[in-house]
């Protein structure tokens, strides 16, 4: 699991809720606060805040809403300043965990965080925990109705992808942080949709788990990813098809 398109594939057959939707929207309002204070209102000279607003609407969030958050940013209305944090912890079966988050009270979300860890047999860690097994990359995800093997590779080789593989419903592309922007402006030259794009946590090496870890470690990466606070979850473990078939069809 890397936080990315196949534990949304699980999220999305388990059934989006209307307090799934709201969860969302706030991760997406504070993306765009902190991305206007970092680098400005304008969206045309700020690539961080353009893709924020990107997934924002593509989340079909109101127009209104994403201007207030992008004047809160600025400052020309008041609002809640968030600290970008990363927090690393580990979990069942020798796992390991980073969540990136936002927060206006780093006390509060790591007291909280620790009581996800615990309720779920893991335990929040210092830095340095869990950073070592992981590379930060650009994270790219694209249909794979979108496109196919040799249609990614042709398109976006030269605009600095260096890597490629099938994850459920979608293909995930890597790339130097740096060249995020280059591999999506290939992309949509190409029609080809991008469902999502930023820098992420790619694990070196992955765990397989099954069983009870395999369950536990599922529940801890989704407490995780409710967290108020959390923007993404990364994780080391993997899971096969068959065993989050298994999984899911007890739920």
């Amino acid at each position: 699991m890397s936080g990315h398109s196949k534990w949304h594939t699980i999220k999305h057959k388990k059934g989006a809720t209307d307090a799934k939707r709201g969860k969302l929207f706030t991760k997406l309002i504070k993306e765009l606060q902190v991305a206007a204070r970092m680098g400005g209102g304008d969206v045309s000279a700020n690539p961080r805040l353009r893709k924020a607003v990107s997934d924002a609407k593509g989340s079909q969030m109101p127009n209104d809403t994403i201007k207030r958050a992008i004047m809160r940013g600025t400052g020309e209305l008041e609002g809640t300043n968030y600290d970008e944090v990363l927090y690393e912890g580990t979990g069942p079966g020798g796992t390991l965990f980073m969540v990136a988050g936002m927060t206006d009270n780093r006390n509060r979300t790591v007291a909280e965080l620790r009581k996800v860890y615990e309720k779920h047999q893991g335990n929040l860690g210092g830095g340095g925990t869990a950073g070592w097994a992981f590379d930060r990359k650009g994270v790219i995800t694209v249909p794979t109705e979108a496109a196919d093997e040799d249609q990614l590779m042709e398109v976006t080789m030269d605009a600095g992808a260096e890597d490629f593989a099938r994850e459920g419903d979608s293909w995930q592309l890597l790339c130097d942080v740096a060249d995020i922007d280059g591999v999506v402006t290939a992309l949509e030259g190409a029609e080809i949709k991008v469902e999502s794009s930023g820098p992420g946590y790619i694990p070196k090496n992955k765990k397989p788990l099954t069983g009870k870890d395999a369950e536990r470690a599922l529940n801890l990466f989704e407490a995780l990813d409710d967290h108020d606070d959390s923007q993404n979850v990364y994780a080391d473990f993997d899971i096969s098809d068959e065993e989050l078939g298994r999984i899911l069809s007890e739920d």
